[in-house]
């Protein structure tokens, strides 16, 4: 029998609270189905990866697009799923409170919120990102089941590689209500560390091979959670590219797949 959307909640805040995880990134619910049947504990969205499906950009798709992937997904598989919520899809606290209302009605047990504009293309003040995180934490408060919200510090992703400031808005952002922190871009295991414990609340961290870090390493510096954003998307498209490739150029379709394990996967 599927889980409700309650136990998915204690599920999800109940893996922060245990050995760390990884929680990998479908880009639509054939690969929601795929990482569930490869065995992951939980999934997150990725906005970079669904904006492929959609033909566009990162930063093109719109809330109410977004609502409708993770009603999808939420239904691909039992797992609990946390969604990337950009910046609220909106410059206000409210926008950042309806952001998570509206995926929580469509299945999700969790999401992040990030202090990117991405419409002015600005980094927002600490204090203002602040309430942003605060709007959403009440939001999450006031559901009938247990919603993980992480907030995210964009920084390192921004040009603005400066690590005194991404601690001081991590600590913000726990203290107005984030249960998880977020610092994308992190590059150096001695960064992960200084910033895992300069916080209280569990910390997320991206995993990429521009790290050079396994995941033991990650987790050693203090990660509680590991995602790969669009890296498991961009692998799938690079992958289909090379084979594209060969047959556009070479006529050659040994590079052709079968769904094999994968039909197994999809009848569940």
């Amino acid at each position: 029998m599927a889980a409700s959307q309650a136990e998915h909640g204690e599920a999800f805040r109940s893996l922060h609270e245990g050995e760390p995880f990884v929680i990998p990134n479908p880009w639509d619910a054939g690969a929601a189905k795929m990482l569930a049947g490869v065995g992951f504990k939980a999934l997150a969205t990725t906005s970079s990866g669904f904006a492929f499906t959609l033909g566009r950009l990162d930063g093109a798709v719109t809330l109410d697009e977004v609502a409708d992937h993770v009603a999808l997904l939420s239904d691909a598989t039992d797992l609990p799923l946390s969604v990337d919520l950009e910046n609220g899809y909106g410059p206000s606290p409210d926008d950042a409170a309806r952001a998570i209302a509206l995926v929580a009605e469509a299945g999700a047990v969790g999401g992040s919120i990030e202090d990117w504009d991405r419409d002015e293309g600005v980094i927002y003040e600490r204090e203002r990102a602040a309430e942003r995180i605060a709007a959403a934490a009440e939001a999450a408060a006031s559901l009938d089941f247990p919603f993980t919200l992480t907030g995210r510090a964009e920084n390192f992703v921004r040009d603005h590689p400066d690590l005194d400031d991404t601690i001081a808005r991590l600590q913000a952002y726990g203290d107005a209500g984030a249960d998880v922190l977020f610092a994308p871009g992190l590059r150096k295991v001695e960064d992960i560390r200084t910033v895992c414990d300069a916080v209280s609340k569990p910390v997320n961290v991206l995993g990429s091979p521009r790290l050079g870090l396994t995941i033991d390493e990650i987790f050693e510096a203090g990660a509680q959670r590991i995602s790969v954003g669009g890296g498991l998307a961009w692998a799938a498209v690079d992958a289909a590219i090379v084979v594209a490739e060969q047959i556009a150029d070479d006529g050659d379709l040994s590079g052709l797949g079968t769904p094999g394990r994968v039909q197994e996967w999809l009848r569940r």
